[in-house]
């Protein structure tokens, strides 16, 4: 669910913009009150193996269409809201910024899809109602799915609104929603299955950590988070470096349904104003555009096409774990950051 910067006219992409940023701010403060230093680390991991495991597209049976994981509430349900905002914020401007996945003038669109929703409405509304800290494994699989499903409903309906408020694609709203709602359900139970096996280690290996989020309390000091550090950390990589070859070829929900609506996926770019000035900050930024090595500007699309197996797998490789480690740089930077201005002002 990365939009592009063609679905959006600056004044939605500015005015997103703003609040996520002002979200974010708002994140900040409410950790900088109250920040465990065991959290970071953890948000570390995580924003690495949420990067790693958004690289794989499954295909929707039937559809000719794909999805791949949001997120959200697996950084909602471990973290808290707080952290997990912050974390999501964080995956997806790398990802717009180094691997152009994802429009610059939509970053604060596809910040606000993929976070307010899972982490703010989701989260404290269906499964930390529905799922208490005696619940059992089948229990959090149903809710997770409940939850996945309710989390990308939203954010989808959020991009079909967002694109109506543009104007610049002329997508039939009606239209549009009955392209994006069924193919995100699909996703949606995909991500809540996910999302139950990865509380389910959680659990099984520190259950205080879902505890304490539950509870809004901080970590116990006796809590070691070796296993789950090490679990995550071995998932990024795997996942990053070697799963991401077989990631589907398939248009993922948003393309999809573009293209059933428009005709095409490929949607005319804005010609003047702040949107070419950001693609073009955004092709000199991204050295592994699309999670692949970068062409010369010269190259075509034949002689790309024709890039050997080998290096398209490489280069994928490369991707996934060098975007991973500057996830973990970045949320370490932040956290750290959080944590230095806490113990100034006491």
């Amino acid at each position: 669910m990365h939009m592009s910067d063609a679905l959006l006219s600056p004044a939605v992409g500015g005015a997103f913009w703003a609040g996520a940023l002002g979200v974010i701010a708002y994140c900040a403060r409410k950790l900088k009150q109250k920040i465990d230093e065991k959290i970071i680390p953890l948000m570390g991991v995580l924003g690495a193996f949420i990067f790693a495991a958004q690289m794989i597209n499954f295909t929707i049976p039937g559809t000719g269409s794909s999805g791949h994981l949001g997120g959200g509430m697996i950084l909602a349900v471990i973290l808290g809201p707080y952290a997990a905002f912050i974390v999501m914020a964080s995956v997806l401007s790398i990802q717009a910024l180094f691997f152009a996945d994802g429009g610059l003038l939509a970053l604060g669109c596809n910040i606000w899809n993929l976070g307010i929703y899972p982490c703010f409405i989701v989260f404290p509304l269906i499964y930390n109602t529905l799922v208490q800290a005696g619940s059992s494994p089948k229990r959090i699989v149903v809710v997770s799915m409940i939850s996945g499903v309710a989390a990308l409903q939203l954010g989808a309906f959020s991009v079909v609104i967002e694109t109506l408020l543009s104007g610049r694609s002329e997508l039939p709203f009606g239209t549009f929603i009955y392209m994006m709602l069924p193919i995100h359900l699909a996703i949606g139970l995909m991500e809540g299955f996910i999302t139950a096996g990865v509380i389910n280690f959680v659990r099984s290996a520190r259950p205080e950590i879902l505890e304490s989020v539950s509870v809004s309390k901080d970590l116990s000091p006796g809590i070691s988070l070796k296993n789950v550090l090490a679990g995550f950390l071995i998932l990024s990589v795997v996942t990053g470096g070697a799963l991401s070859w077989f990631a589907s070829s398939n248009p993922d929900g948003l393309e999809w349904a573009i293209e059933k609506v428009f005709g095409t996926s490929e949607l005319s770019e804005h010609e003047k104003g702040i949107a070419p000035a950001l693609k073009h900050v955004q092709n000199k930024t991204s050295f592994l555009p699309n999670y692949s090595f970068k062409h010369g500007d010269d190259a075509s699309e034949k002689e790309k096409s024709k890039e050997a197996w080998p290096n398209i797998a490489i280069g994928t490789s490369v991707s996934g774990i060098a975007g991973a480690i500057m996830v973990a740089g970045l949320i370490l930077l932040c956290g750290l950051g959080i944590k230095f201005v806490k113990i100034k002002r006491d």
